[in-house]
């Protein structure tokens, strides 16, 4: 009863908890156009991801304005999905739920050949503040780009590896239905 009295106690003097999704997607503030390469993308969606009861992060998706973010996903043209980050994450963690995404949605064969790329990526991770900002980028026909705070963290040009790595967010069985669903809303 003490440790229920206690979390409850928490619950209610954490006003960051019940922040409502606009205030949190007002906090992130996405930009409504990002230029990526000379091509001109549109915030087509976005979203906030809550576990248990605490919004993670807010993230959304650009892809070019004459398609729709289905038709950008399945083509795929250049997109950009970015995540701004509400909570301290240690980078461990965030590699073990990539890890544990990309094991569920591809066998071993498929992750066999990046797997040494995906480690690369990997190693360019630092322990999220809130705050941050992260983003894949993917340029079609020249491969895959993660900045951080605005910053080149990682490049490659391997259209495999940027497929299965923004699936963690944008394909089945990704790291939240509800998340894909939102950002991939026509």
């Amino acid at each position: 009863m003490r440790l229920l009295l206690v979390f409850t106690t928490l619950l209610l003097l954490s006003s960051e908890l019940f922040a409502n999704n606009r205030e949190r997607l007002q906090e992130a503030n996405f930009a409504a156009t990002h230029t990526l390469n000379q091509n001109n993308l549109e915030r087509k969606n976005q979203s906030v991801l809550t576990y248990l009861w605490a919004d993670v992060y807010a993230a959304a998706f650009y892809a070019p304005a004459q398609a729709s973010a289905s038709q950008a996903l399945a083509k795929p043209l250049t997109q950009r999905l970015e995540l701004y980050y509400f909570r301290n994450i240690d980078s461990q963690d965030v590699i073990k739920a990539a890890w544990v995404t990309l094991e569920r949605q591809h066998d071993a064969t498929t992750l066999a050949p990046l797997r040494s790329q995906i480690d690369d990526l990997h190693a360019t991770f630092r322990d999220i503040r809130p705050g941050d900002r992260y983003a894949l980028n993917l340029t079609a026909g020249a491969g895959l780009t993660l900045e951080v705070n605005g910053k080149v963290a990682y490049t490659s040009q391997d259209p495999a590896l940027a497929k299965a790595y923004l699936g963690i967010w944008l394909a089945p069985n990704g790291l939240s239905d509800k998340l894909r669903t939102n950002l991939l809303a026509d």
